[in-house]
């Protein structure tokens, strides 16, 4: 467009000149933009990418951790696959991963009880967060207190209750690792809660009004409207659940140390006592990094599996 002014005529600048400023300015907001992100992405960089690669090399070493790398190719990781031990490990944490799923079922109840305003939810929201505030290694020592097989408090009501053989919970290999789930539960039932309460809350009142007008009840409220909605939020607590449950460590080693006999040993726990226990460094990563491979694999069904309308 031509714009007239008294006796000339003014032409407007060039489309390109236009094109150029726009391109400089969204050059220079990158530039920016990537500065503040370059310190993220060189502490990711440091703390992930280049110990996992490292990790892979150092699995085709032999290695104590100290003295001078031998290159023994794929050794370990052919060693590895052989690993009778390894796949008990494995086996364990898939167990331990797939309880702490089953525990999101109660988790999600919980948190729809909360979310429907029950007098006294707001208490009841603190005392489930208190075991988060806890050291793992207090927990674990609090359970072992529990456990005892003569002066716990397990055993303890089972002996009021007539029970003459009262279970050794942490020494019985057939036992032993299903002992361990609870208070595993029991420490992250407080972060599952939390979360799920916060999507809960989130969920429009009125598609609830909506449905109670047309005559839902709660349940069918909670099952057609409220679980639905947050179907993208329960997705990301199953992957948690399950890559957090693969890779689990502390409360078990201080518990029972894998014990008795490897029964309740995962791939954290062995990678430690190959790594730190027998100063084995190169087999050691290699564990780590058969266990890095298992979790992207777990991590990969479950989005392939629980795949939402979002991410379509």
């Amino acid at each position: 467009m031509i714009v007239i002014k008294g006796a000339k005529v003014i032409h407007p600048p060039p489309l390109i000149h236009f094109g150029g400023d726009i391109l400089k300015t969204v050059m220079s907001r990158k530039s920016v933009i990537a500065l503040y992100v370059l310190p993220s992405l060189i502490l990711v960089l440091i703390l992930i990418y280049i110990p996992i690669v490292l990790s892979g090399y150092y699995g085709l070493t032999d290695w104590n951790g100290v003295g001078k790398m031998k290159f023994i190719g794929l050794d370990n990781y052919i060693t590895l696959i052989h690993d009778k031990l390894f796949w008990t490990s494995t086996w364990h944490s898939i167990l331990l991963g797939l309880f702490s799923v089953l525990s999101l079922i109660g988790y999600l109840i919980v948190s729809l009880i909360l979310a429907s305003k029950l007098k006294g939810s707001n208490l009841l929201r603190k005392i489930y967060i208190i075991p988060m505030l806890l050291s793992s290694v207090a927990i674990a020592q609090l359970w072992v207190k529990i456990y005892d097989p003569n002066n716990g408090m397990i055993n303890s009501i089972l002996t009021s209750l007539g029970v003459e053989h009262t279970p050794l919970w942490l020494a019985d290999p057939k036992i032993a690792l299903y002992a361990i789930f609870l208070p595993i539960v029991w420490q992250y039932a407080g972060f599952y809660i939390i979360i799920l309460y916060a999507a809960l809350i989130n969920v429009p009142e009125e598609l609830i009004e909506a449905a109670r007008i047309d005559g839902a009840n709660t349940f069918q409220i909670a099952y057609k409207i409220k679980i639905p909605l947050i179907s993208g939020v329960l997705k990301v607590l199953v992957i948690l659940a399950v890559v957090g449950s693969l890779k689990y460590f502390d409360l078990i080693y201080v518990m029972t140390g894998g014990g008795p006999g490897h029964a309740s040993e995962v791939m954290a726990s062995y990678m430690y006592k190959e790594a730190f226990g027998k100063f084995n460094f190169g087999y050691g990563s290699a564990i780590g990094f058969g266990l890095l491979v298992i979790s992207m694999a777990a991590t990969w069904l479950i989005q392939k599996f629980l795949k939402t309308k979002s991410d379509d």
